[in-house]
């Protein structure tokens, strides 16, 4: 989600940056406009902001963290890690379970001693002859058991305890995890909803200087029409009055892409989603570099994350060496079975096997302990070199935070420092433009003049609402390198 969602801002704030500028217009020029004389009309209407329902910043902050699929899938793997972390705790409560068997085999006792191992089940067959010979020894008979057992954890010797300690780790690396997701979903809110500011604040220009570029236009059609003006200065205003057009439909085109971008952002179910505010508002105060590093240090996501990663599989190593520990268990069963070949001593059931009526029970206590297993030690082995690799990630994520913080902070600076520059050139433009109009206006100055200090003043115009873009946007990326809004 999140490179998808810069992506589409770097191209909308592509076509608000050199889309409409003077110079790109030169580099590019719009299709010719039909010729016109003095005395066509030119009906063209003023443009309207694209409509889209209006949201405060606050309100798209929230609605994204309670509908955006990103963070609904970073709860959702939280979730997932708690159910998991309930699977080892499990195996303290008591398993219960039943069976029911009917076998038709041989039954020919002996005293050969055998292990049942997996996938060859070997029944046990006892209390009946040995026949060597003759067909007597193929002879099948009938065997039926019925059964409920229970077993029972006794002590575990802390193997359990250490398996929950490891799932209970994962829970918190999840969580560091979903903070991680939800300063960067804000960030794309924030990013998205000071770019449709920016597209608003290129839109008004491009429309403000299309009504400019029309009054020019239609006073320099009465200068022609009068004799006052050469036939030039019309053919001019109206190829301006055409570039103005086109910028302004570009430029309504930008708001409904950066509109569009933040319903995306925020995770609405419409197409397009407007920014209610006024104005993105000035940056906030920047702390001092080293007071910003070491609360990125205490507080960041990633690397809290980093640190949690580390003891999780250090949890795990633990878990994987309490896999050799004793176990005690305690089982019992009850069941009721039934042979039909003739027993060494005694008759054969009722049934001829067919009935489990010869009751059975018996409790146990197991205590079993693996004394050697290669396997363990070769996984405790892993555990240990995973536990290196995440140390390792530890110093790469921290230099990786420390250098985020650095850039972020020198462009907020730069931002910054370059905005009151901005404002000056803006208001040097305008005030080139009303001398340029008024020479114009006064039959003094020409419509390349004029032109030229209109492209003057549009670009100032523009410069300035991506300047404004551009602290809002720096300050907000300052703001996750230092993860603000979460505690430490």
């Amino acid at each position: 989600m999140v490179a998808i969602n810069r992506r589409t801002l770097s191209g909308v704030l592509g076509i608000l940056a050199g889309g409409l500028t003077p110079a790109a217009a030169a580099a590019s020029p719009p299709p010719a406009a039909p010729p016109m004389t003095a005395g066509t009309p030119a009906p063209l209407p003023r443009l309207e902001v694209p409509s889209a329902r209006a949201i405060t910043l606050a309100d798209a902050l929230a609605y994204a963290r309670a509908h955006q699929p990103a963070a609904l899938a970073a709860l959702a793997r939280i979730q997932q890690a708690r159910a998991t972390a309930d699977i080892p705790r499990a195996e303290r409560y008591p398993i219960l379970g039943v069976t029911a068997q009917l076998f038709e085999g041989t039954t020919n006792n002996t005293t050969a001693s055998y292990l049942t191992v997996p996938p060859v089940d070997l029944p046990r067959i006892g209390g009946t002859p040995s026949e060597t010979t003759g067909s007597a020894g193929w002879r099948p008979y009938a065997s039926t058991l019925v059964g409920a057992g229970a077993n029972q954890e006794l002590f575990d010797f802390g193997r359990i305890a250490a398996e929950a300690a490891a799932a209970d780790a994962r829970v918190t690396v999840a969580g560091y995890g979903a903070d991680a997701v939800a300063l960067d979903l804000a960030l794309n809110v924030e990013e998205a909803f000071f770019a449709v500011h920016a597209a608003k604040a290129v839109f008004r220009a491009a429309e403000d200087a299309f009504e400019r570029s029309l009054v020019h236009r239609d006073f320099a059609r009465a200068g022609v029409k009068s004799g006052l003006r050469s036939p030039i200065e019309l053919t001019r205003a109206e190829a301006d009055l055409s570039r103005f057009d086109t910028g302004r439909i570009r430029a309504r085109g930008g708001v409904s892409a950066a509109q569009a971008v933040l319903a995306a952002a925020v995770g609405w179910p419409e197409v397009a989603l407007d920014a209610a505010d006024t104005t993105p508002g000035a940056a906030a105060d920047l702390p001092a570099l080293a007071t910003a590093l070491q609360l990125a240090g205490e507080r960041d996501p990633r690397l809290r994350q980093a640190l949690a990663q580390l003891r999780a599989q250090e949890a795990e190593t633990r878990a994987v060496g309490a896999l050799s520990r004793p176990d005690l268990r305690l089982s019992a069963t009850i069941t009721g079975r039934a042979g039909g070949a003739t027993p060494t001593t005694g008759g054969v059931p009722s049934g001829d096997g067919y009935l489990p009526n010869v009751p059975n029970w018996d409790a146990a206590v197991i205590l079993s302990w693996p004394l050697f297993e290669p396997t363990v030690s070769a996984r405790q082995r892993a555990a240990r070199a995973a536990e290196d690799v995440q140390r390792a990630n530890i110093d790469l994520v921290r230099q990786e935070v420390t250098t985020a913080v650095e850039r972020a902070y020198v462009d907020v600076v730069v931002a910054r420092d370059a905005l009151p520059s901005l404002e000056h050139e803006l208001e040097a433009a305008r005030a080139n433009y009303a001398q340029a109009d008024a020479r114009f206006k006064a039959g003094l100055g020409t419509s390349v003049e004029l032109a030229d200090a209109e492209a003057l003043r549009f670009d100032a115009e523009i410069r300035r609402a991506l300047g404004i873009f551009d602290l809002a946007k720096t300050r907000a990326a300052f703001g996750r390198a230092i993860s603000e809004g979460l505690h430490p």
